[in-house]
């Protein structure tokens, strides 16, 4: 997935109020942009440090700006914007790159499913059956080690799809949750049992249940970010 527009350079001033970030751009200019991660955002930015926004000409926006990616205080780059990570997910199963889930003949996104009234991000269908795909963008790491984590809050949301995904494989339906880390450096991925004990133990209660746990990496710059490797998922 390329950036386009391309992205601009900036300098992070503050973020608050979860959506609103204030930056200085590379020409001086201060704007505040739109922050679209509903997370807490934890070892994934500090203050001065580079970001790279995409700027909107469009005139019923109240902000002209969306941040899309910021450098970490461990000096990696994490895209922020989670957005991006179902369109990236999407692009690599239509290329196939996600080796574990090829030959689907179609593919369907947010899919009414399971018994709390939830969406699946993909359901792919096979000639023996379908494939219910749930997506998560990671994007916490930590000093000193390659191995990132989610979540960085706490999710009773993404407790609920694990419980949804256990539903649907104890009932013989593939499940599978996917994670793709939006972070460079990184060659593993584990559940983030030190800020969410509930949602490592939901984790790894539908693992059991048998839901296909798989992790995904990328390559990431100011021009572009792609699905590009697979990652190791550590329990």
């Amino acid at each position: 997935m390329r950036f386009s527009p391309a992205l601009e350079e900036g300098r992070l001033l503050k973020r608050y109020k979860r959506f609103l970030a204030d930056i200085e751009t590379a020409s001086g200019e201060l704007m505040t942009i739109h922050c679209p991660n509903t997370g807490s955002m934890l070892n994934c930015m500090v203050e001065g440090g580079q970001v790279w926004f995409s700027r909107s000409n469009d005139p019923k926006r109240k902000l002209p700006g969306t941040w899309e990616i910021s450098e970490t205080p461990q000096g990696r780059l994490a895209c922020v914007n989670t957005g991006r990570a179902n369109r990236l997910i999407e692009e690599a199963l239509l290329a196939g790159l996600i080796t574990e889930l090829e030959g689907f003949t179609a593919l369907k996104r947010e899919v009414a499913y399971g018994q709390e009234n939830s969406r699946i991000d993909f359901r792919l269908e096979y000639p023996d059956g379908y494939a219910f795909v749930e997506v998560k963008s990671v994007t916490l790491g930590f000093d000193g080690s390659r191995v990132a984590a989610f979540p960085d809050a706490v999710t009773q949301r993404g407790a609920k799809h694990l419980r949804e995904l256990a539903t649907l494989a104890r009932e013989g339906v593939r499940a599978v949750q996917l994670y793709c880390v939006n972070l460079t450096g990184i060659d593993a991925v584990r559940p983030a049992e030190e800020i969410d004990p509930g949602y490592a133990a939901a984790l790894r209660e539908a693992v059991a249940a048998g839901v296909q746990v798989l992790a995904y990496g990328v390559s990431l710059t100011s021009d572009a970010v792609v699905v590009d490797r697979r990652l190791e998922v550590i329990l």
